[in-house]
């Protein structure tokens, strides 16, 4: 079994910042991208970041410039530190990570529980 536990969500002021961490566990062989996905009420969940086991990274325009994306191999851990946020933000947060428990095993998607993050004055 894999799981993803996430972290570091909560209520930030208009312009404040946060730092989110997911971390892997489980029985994993390896893992080739993780990501952060948000989906805001009555709203798609869509893709925030990602970034793959050689640090490629990729982000939702929205984010760019005030969302920054990294990974600890060593220790499987997804981090997403969120500045200038922005009452639009306000979403449930999900970590993602595509990995493969064994070689004779598919890739898959797995998922955390998600994050309340709330930006208001």
């Amino acid at each position: 079994q894999v799981q993803l536990v996430e972290s570091g969500g909560g209520l930030v002021q208009p312009g404040g910042s946060l730092r989110l961490s997911c971390a892997a566990s489980g029985n994993i062989f390896s893992i080739y991208a993780m990501g952060w996905y948000r989906q805001g009420p009555g709203k798609q969940r869509r893709l925030v970041a990602t970034i793959t086991s050689s640090d490629n990274t990729n982000y939702a325009d929205s984010v760019k410039g005030r969302f920054t994306i990294s990974r600890d191999n060593a220790n499987n851990t997804v981090y997403l530190q969120m500045n200038s946020l922005k009452p639009e933000d306000t979403a449930v947060y999900y970590c993602n990570a595509d990995l493969r428990q064994d070689l004779r095993q598919p890739r898959r998607n797995y998922w955390g529980q998600g994050t309340q993050v709330t930006v208001s004055s």
